[in-house]
């Protein structure tokens, strides 16, 4: 047996032939990423910051983060951890959040999570920084599959927001949307995922009802982690945590859009044009899918993806125009022009029995065509959508 220590990791991404652990099968981050310039290994237990955070519970994990709830013991509050990979040095969403406190130090609280604190941590796989958020509730993703009424799922069932509850979150969004507009920010990813639901009261909750535990049979942690060398390895942590999450964090932008396959304006997909529009169209998506429970465009990923959400536009809005049709490059067999079986966005929406009264789905229809138009200069703004009377009539109801 050698005793000798393992050699430190790349500091790029592992390939095949490279990995150093036993495959861990649990749901969770891939442990090979648990490298130099990678995630930082984290316990139930540890404590941050010369002792003022202790985690507690893992709330989520993405590509260039993990996410934990912490208890502040310097100020007995729960809060929201999310540690950075130590490749990024710089990370964009600390600068925009503080410009956006900064213009509207009163407005940001109602509309965007806040961050409460920041610090560097000095670890095996670099230095990273540390996020801490104000604790948020589910995401509007998975907060319909919450609903007491579908409970217990049953087969058939349509599972969507009543509509007053849809109502309520998209004006809140909206109104989100147009804060953000008013301040020169674009999201670039405004979805479901990424709206998310306040927690009521959380502070009150003691912390033994929401601790997570180190429990392999409970499916809380993952089976320890072992090196193929059975060395022993200080770059990754002892076992991976299960994502317990309160709710779904968004992941550190990219230096593109993000936006999930099925809310893609036609412009982000053929010519790479980002602005402030395209918020506007995916918002006419999410307003469609919230109402009637569906999406309005179905983009599978595959090598085909942007031709197959492409033709899946032409499907549900008409054909595009000649600038953007040129652009997508298809090739038409013996010069005939491309036909796609029509079936509207008006047509899908009625086909899904929305718990709208005629005239009420009929202004809703042309609310969402407005936004859906593929000039982006001729769709509406923010401010000019709330004040569209089916906006102006909704009362909102809980906080997102």
């Amino acid at each position: 047996m050698s005793f000798s220590p393992p050699p430190t990791p790349h500091s790029r991404a592992s390939k095949e032939d490279e990995r150093r652990f036993k495959t861990i099968t649990s749901t969770c981050e891939w442990v090979e990423d648990y490298r130099p310039g990678g995630y930082h290994p984290i316990h139930l237990g540890d404590v941050f910051n010369n002792g003022q955070y202790k985690v507690i519970r893992k709330l989520g994990e993405g590509s260039y983060s993990t996410v934990w709830l912490g208890r502040d013991l310097c100020n007995n509050r729960y809060v929201a951890l999310k540690f950075l990979v130590s490749e990024i040095s710089r990370p964009t969403e600390v600068q925009i959040l503080r410009h956006i406190k900064n213009l509207a130090p009163v407005e940001s609280p109602k509309h965007i999570t806040q961050l409460l604190d920041e610090f560097q941590h000095h670890g095996p796989n670099g230095i990273h920084n540390c996020l801490v958020f104000e604790p948020m509730g589910p995401s509007v993703n998975t907060m319909v599959e919450e609903l007491p009424q579908f409970k217990p799922r049953k087969r058939g069932m349509n599972v969507r927001y009543p509509p007053q509850m849809a109502k309520s979150i998209l004006k809140q969004s909206l109104l989100a949307l147009a804060f953000l507009h008013d301040n020169g920010i674009a999201h670039g990813d405004f979805q479901p995922g990424n709206m998310l639901f306040t927690l009521n009261d959380i502070d009150s909750t003691p912390e033994d009802t929401i601790r997570q535990e180190e429990d392999v049979l409970a499916r809380s942690i993952s089976p320890p982690v072992q090196r193929l060398d059975g060395k022993e390895d200080k770059w990754a942590p002892r076992y991976l945590c299960m994502a317990q999450p309160l709710h779904i964090f968004i992941t550190d932008p990219p230096e593109k859009p993000v936006t999930p396959l099925g809310l893609r304006a036609p412009e982000l997909i053929l010519t790479g044009a980002v602005d402030k529009t395209l918020d506007i169209w995916s918002f006419g998506c999410l307003i469609f899918e919230l109402i009637t429970g569906h999406p309005l465009f179905w983009a599978p990923g595959s090598e085909y993806e942007d031709d197959d959400h492409l033709l899946s536009l032409t499907a549900r809005l008409g054909p595009l125009p000649d600038e953007l049709f040129h652009t997508w490059g298809v090739v038409v067999e013996g010069g005939e022009p491309l036909v796609v079986e029509q079936t509207s966005m008006e047509e899908l929406f009625d086909r899904a029995g929305p718990d709208l009264e005629g005239e009420e789905a009929h202004n809703v229809k042309a609310l969402v065509r407005s936004m859906l138009q593929y000039d982006p200069a001729e769709r509406p703004s923010p401010t000019e959508i709330l004040a569209n009377p089916w906006f102006r009539k909704i009362e909102v109801q809980s906080s997102l």
